[in-house]
């Protein structure tokens, strides 16, 4: 075989072991769980805000983004349950590029992952201790969950990923909202699929093992546009995109109905800027149809970072993304508050 074995990495009982979660923090992640579980069910009027950097490059910089959301998110509880994104995984399409902290959990030196899975559980587990926010990551590996998923609040599964049988069986395992994007090419139908995939019972393979699970009725849909067969930008986010996706939803008799907006991707064509205007039409699409779309409408997916835009990994601005670019921090605050009042 062409493989050259670099190193073995630590089994989750190990890594768990050496990064411990604390009961004090797990009784907080208990109540936010609990309190999400509410938004998705129906059970609570509170708008969900998934918001973060592109990709978690530096714990640091990440606790201290973290910080500042949960002090704003304070002001606005009443209406927004914020879910920080600490995405420690970058999906790459061809491949090249930085991909996030479980390969390198330092950006400028060689990969290394058994460090990048150890670093990973160090900052979700500072994240909770230092905010008492529990956040949001990418299922870009499924058998790398079980080295996080007792931290974690919520998990997308990518554009890339949704169509994939063990990203769709490994979700009907896992009992916290799991988010599957509609695929690069647009079709609500695969998103869909995979929202039944998820919320059913299935038997695989998963870690050595043959298990059994019993669905995840959390399983929900994010929009976040599409590419046409010119690569060209299609976005889903305006009214007509929306209705259509609520009533192929109401269609399938899916449960727990619920549509999480995301406002970069294809849907801004990765111009961040765009990103309140974006997310304000879709909260006035919602004003404007109280029966249909606000009822299933309940969530947006931001990326943003201290400093607004990127810049080449190894560059030396704090709180600058080193992938996509994300708005800055004093249009992060705004964005907030005027969601809030909107709602």
């Amino acid at each position: 075989m062409a493989f050259e074995k670099i190193q073995k990495i630590p089994d989750a009982e190990e890594l768990i072991k050496r990064v411990p979660f604390p009961s004090t923090l797990q009784a907080v992640k208990m109540q936010r769980d609990m309190e999400l579980q509410n938004i998705i069910q129906g059970k609570s009027n509170k708008f969900l805000l998934i918001i973060g950097p592109c990709s978690a490059d530096n714990e640091d910089t990440v606790c201290d983004y973290v910080t500042r959301l949960a002090e704003v998110g304070e002001k606005v509880k009443d209406k927004l349950f914020i879910v920080p994104r600490v995405y420690t995984n970058k999906p790459r399409t061809t491949g090249e590029g930085y991909k996030g902290m479980l390969h390198q959990p330092n950006p400028t030196e060689a990969p290394d992952m058994a460090s990048g899975i150890l670093a990973i559980r160090q900052m979700h587990v500072r994240v909770i201790s230092e905010t008492g926010l529990t956040a949001a990551d990418e299922m870009l590996y499924p058998d790398n969950l079980a080295y996080c998923q007792d931290l974690l609040s919520y998990i997308a599964v990518g554009a890339r990923s949704v169509e994939n049988q063990h990203h769709r069986l490994t979700c009907s395992g896992v009992e916290i909202p799991v988010g599957m994007k509609n695929p690069t090419c647009g079709d609500f139908s695969i998103m869909y699929n995979a929202i039944q995939a998820a919320q059913a019972s299935h038997s695989f393979i998963y870690q050595g093992y043959e298990v059994s699970t019993q669905g995840n009725p959390l399983a929900h849909a994010i929009l976040r546009g599409s590419v046409n067969r010119h690569g060209e930008d299609v976005p889903n986010y305006h009214y007509e995109h929306l209705l259509r996706a609520v009533n192929l939803y109401r269609e399938r008799g899916l449960a727990n109905p619920m549509i999480v907006v995301d406002a970069n991707h294809n849907n801004s064509g990765k111009k961040f800027a765009e990103q309140p205007r974006i997310v304000k039409e879709i909260l006035y699409s919602r004003r404007h149809n109280s029966d249909n779309i606000a009822q299933v409408v309940r969530g947006l997916m931001i990326e943003s970072y201290i400093e607004e835009g990127s810049q080449e990994v190894g560059g030396k601005v704090y709180g600058k993304s080193i992938t996509d670019p994300c708005l800055g921090w004093a249009a992060t605050e705004k964005l907030l508050l005027e969601i809030a009042d909107i709602l």
